[in-house]
Formats: C-alpha cells, sequence, structure tokens
C-alpha cells in the first residue's frame, strides 16, 4: 500500500490587506490577508519552491516520478512538470506529467500517483499543486483567492508518515466555476445555486459514501480536511456530514493565506499532518467537477519529519506586508506600469537546452585538479587552467552570504525600481556567484546578509518565459 512519506509547501512572502482591497472599490472587507506571488513567481516557481521544501533530507536520485497540477499553468503547450522536475534537478530518466483544467487537478494528480505506484510504474512520486488565480477587481474572489503550492511525496517504501487506507470520488457535469481559454478571470453562476447543487451536494455525497465504504462514522475523524471556497460554506459542510467544527475541521487558513485553488485541499492536509499524531484518521476532499474524498491514517513518523521542512506553518510565518492594492495588481499583470531597463538578450531554445545544467539545475563546476568551484560551469578552470577536468555540483540548495553588492536604480520597473545586484559567497567552497536579490526590501541589504537561492522568472522575450536562479534573504 502507498503512503505519503514527506510533505512540503510555498506561500509567497508578500500579504495583501483586504481593506486595501475594499477600499479601493467602496465595498466591505472580509477582514484578513492573502498571499500574493511576486511579480517574478508564477505556478513553476512556486512549485520549485515546494518540491524543494518537500525533499529536504532526501535524496532527490531517489525520485522516479513529478506530477504538476494547476489551473494557471504559464504554458498552454509546454510541460510544467519537466521544468520543475529540471529546477529540482532531479534524474531525467523520470515520469513526468502534468494535471489541469480542475480544481480538483492537485487530487487528481495525488490519486494517478497512488495508483502509479501501486500498480509498480514507479516507486516514489512527488505530486506538487500549485495556483494563482484571478478573481475580477472588486469580486469576492479577489478577496477570498490566494497564491501558493503544495507537495507530497508519496511512497510504498521506506516508512510512511501517513498511509491512504481509501478513496471515493464523484464526477459532476454543471457550470459553477470556470474559465473559457480565452479569460483571465475566474467566471461563476449564481452562488446560492453553485453552492446547493455543486459544492453541497457533491461534497456530501462523496464524504458520506467513503465512510459508509468503510463502516465508520464521522466520530472516527480526528481531522477533516475539506476544501472550501470560503469559511462559512465549510462550516456548514462539516455539520451536514456529522462532523464538530470547533474540534473536528482543519482551518481553511482563508483569513491569512486565501482559498489556493486546486491545492488547496492538499494544503488543508498538510497543515493537518504538522498538528498531526500517529493514529489520527484524516479526512481530505477536494471539490471541482465532481468530489474526490480520502481516508488517510497517520503513523508516529510524523514527528520524524516535521522539525526538518518549513511547511505551511513556516511560510504563514514568514512575510511582509504589500504596502498598496495598486503592487496587487502591478504583479498580477492586471494593471501594467511603466517597463524597467528592457533585457538587451535575445532568447534561444538551443542556447537555453545548451545550457539548462547550470541555468535551470543551477550547476557550478568543480575542477578536480585543484578543488575550485565556480559558476556559471567552465570548462577551463582559471586557478590551474586543467581543461575539461571538472565534476557538476549542485548550488541552490547552499546557503551563502552577500560579499558586495550595489543597487541599480534605474533598471526596475516603477513598481519596483530598484534592483539589488548582488554577488553572493557559496557555502560550498566559497563560490562567488552573480545574482539579483528578491523579496526584499533594498535598504536592508548588508554585507554578510545570510541569503538562500529562489528558482524565478527573468523576463518575458521572443515567445518565451525565460526562468533563473535569484537570491533572497533567508525565510
Amino acid at each position: 500500500m502507498s503512503g505519503i512519506i514527506s510533505y512540503g509547501a510555498y506561500v509567497p512572502i508578500w500579504r495583501l490587506n483586504r481593506d486595501f482591497i475594499g477600499a479601493a472599490w467602496g465595498r466591505a472587507s472580509f477582514g484578513g490577508e492573502r498571499s500574493v506571488a511576486n511579480n517574478d513567481e508564477d505556478t513553476v516557481t512556486m512549485a520549485v519552491e515546494a518540491v524543494l521544501d518537500c525533499l529536504a533530507g532526501f535524496d532527490r536520485d531517489s525520485v522516479d516520478g513529478l506530477y504538476f497540477a494547476s489551473t494557471t499553468p504559464p504554458f498552454k503547450e509546454k510541460q510544467c512538470a519537466s521544468m520543475v522536475a529540471a529546477a529540482a534537478d532531479l534524474r531525467p530518466d523520470i515520469i513526468t506529467a502534468d494535471f489541469g483544467n480542475s480544481l480538483r487537478a492537485g487530487t487528481s494528480a495525488f490519486r494517478a500517483a497512488l495508483d502509479a505506484i501501486n500498480g509498480g510504474s514507479a516507486e516514489n512520486i512527488i505530486v506538487v499543486a500549485s495556483d494563482c488565480r484571478l478573481g475580477y477587481p472588486r469580486s469576492d474572489y479577489e478577496q477570498h483567492f490566494g497564491d501558493a503550492a503544495v507537495a507530497l511525496l508519496i511512497s510504498k517504501k521506506g516508512k510512511p508518515i501517513a498511509n491512504v487506507k481509501a478513496s471515493n470520488t464523484i464526477s459532476n457535469e454543471m457550470y459553477d466555476v470556470w474559465r473559457l481559454d480565452k479569460d483571465t478571470f475566474v467566471q461563476s453562476w449564481e452562488d446560492r445555486f453553485i453552492m446547493e447543487h455543486g459544492y453541497t451536494e457533491n461534497m456530501t455525497k462523496t464524504i458520506t459514501g467513503l465512510l459508509k465504504k468503510l463502516n465508520l462514522t464521522p466520530a472516527a475523524i480526528a481531522r477533516a480536511a475539506l476544501y472550501g471556497p470560503n469559511a462559512r460554506t465549510q462550516q456548514q459542510l462539516a455539520r451536514q456530514v456529522g462532523f464538530d467544527p470547533k474540534t473536528q475541521l482543519q482551518d481553511l487558513l482563508a483569513a491569512n493565506l486565501g482559498v489556493c485553488g486546486c491545492a488547496h485541499a492538499l494544503i488543508l492536509l498538510v497543515s493537518a499532518l504538522e498538528e498531526a499524531k500517529g493514529g489520527d484518521n484524516l479526512l481530505m476532499a477536494s471539490y471541482g467537477d465532481g468530489s474526490d474524498a480520502f481516508l488517510i491514517e497517520v503513523t508516529a513518523e510524523v514527528d520524524k519529519v516535521k522539525a526538518g521542512r518549513r511547511g505551511i506553518k513556516g511560510f504563514l510565518a514568514s512575510k511582509l506586508p504589500l504596502p498598496t492594492y495598486e503592487r496587487y495588481l502591478s504583479y498580477r499583470g492586471i494593471l501594467e506600469p511603466q517597463p524597467g531597463e528592457a533585457f538587451r538578450l535575445f532568447p534561444s531554445a538551443s542556447v537555453s537546452w545548451r545550457e539548462r545544467n547550470w541555468s535551470l539545475r543551477f550547476h557550478g563546476s568543480k575542477c578536480r585538479s585543484c578543488g575550485l568551484v565556480t559558476f556559471p560551469i567552465q570548462r577551463i578552470c582559471y586557478q590551474c587552467q586543467s581543461k575539461d577536468d571538472f565534476e557538476e555540483v549542485r548550488l541552490s540548495d547552499k546557503k551563502a552570504k552577500i560579499f558586495t553588492f550595489s543597487l541599480d536604480n534605474l533598471a526596475g520597473r516603477s513598481d519596483d525600481p530598484v534592483i539589488p545586484q548582488i554577488v553572493i559567497e557559496s557555502d560550498l567552497e566559497k563560490a562567488r556567484i552573480y545574482s539579483i536579490m528578491t523579496d526584499c526590501d533594498p535598504k536592508l541589504i548588508k554585507i554578510d546578509m545570510p541569503v538562500e537561492m529562489t528558482f524565478r522568472r527573468i523576463y518575458e522575450g521572443g515567445g518565451m518565459y525565460n526562468y533563473f536562479w535569484k537570491c533572497r534573504p533567508v525565510r
């Protein structure tokens, strides 16, 4: 039987106070705050962060597959899973697949990974779900939505932190919440119809059907991780199926995160695992064109994983306030600010392919003759001049400190006018690497500041999105 071996998550550092959204449109605020992806983040970069958090302490070469789920991928015809796997420096001979087009995409990928492992196609598969949805300006969705990613390592080897005991699913065709292929913003039908005949009806059938299949009562469930479009609707569902919202229902995280699309059911599961103890029964359920429900039994191994990763709790605690609503509109591409200095580079698919080991995997070269580590990869060692005598070493997971820096006040966008240009000194053999810093206040940058690497979108050009690694203050 396959189970969960590890978990990870990622929440962007920026939070937008919902009072700013309400004030911008002269309407009520729902209170609290929501997460907002930076202007150099998307669902691929957030997925990379969650995967790296999940794999902390694990051998990356043991991973046999990566499934990526999102309703908001950056590409319509290019696999995102393969890019996430490359940036996470996984083996090239693994299974990769994308799941999308439904708020159930995350649990669909989760089910597919369980089936693949139980069927013998792979031994270890990482499932990552990431979403960054847009609600119409002034809509309820604009306040309710949040941006985040979550990852789970599934295996039937080793010691699982939780075993998946059973599942139940229902498919349901209806227009309730959707986006056409040409839409930017989420559309929806009338709320009462959606909640009564879509969400509540289907979630109730799936959850009660799973409990009946296992001959369990709601009292047997320690925590119910139930996706919900908002906290009130989630609590109403919990009462309807027999759960006590105060003692059994996992907090929706609506007040300090927002509802994060197809990633949210898995986010609630990880949030429950962070609080669970061995022997607890967890019930996870998602909704979207039907419903999925899973019964998950926690093992005593869960305590060993909690200390090794940031998870939902760690990333929620690490935050900075987004100063204005207009900044949110700019970051999400709804409002176009005055552009900064243009990149005077013309991307090339062939160059990108040739240099992917250092540009995506963030490998440096370590000279076998003298031990010098350089980045990017160099064929000739500039210390001992040996040629083609090196091994590739991973730098993305190494901490570093600022060796020197300058602040460019002309190259940035009008909403982020200052670009911090950094030379960092890596923990690995003190290799020096040029980098741009993100997720920071430029006024607080100083020599010897600890930093870590983060995978980000650099710019769009030549019909392509271009990605690279930046540094940021340690979160």
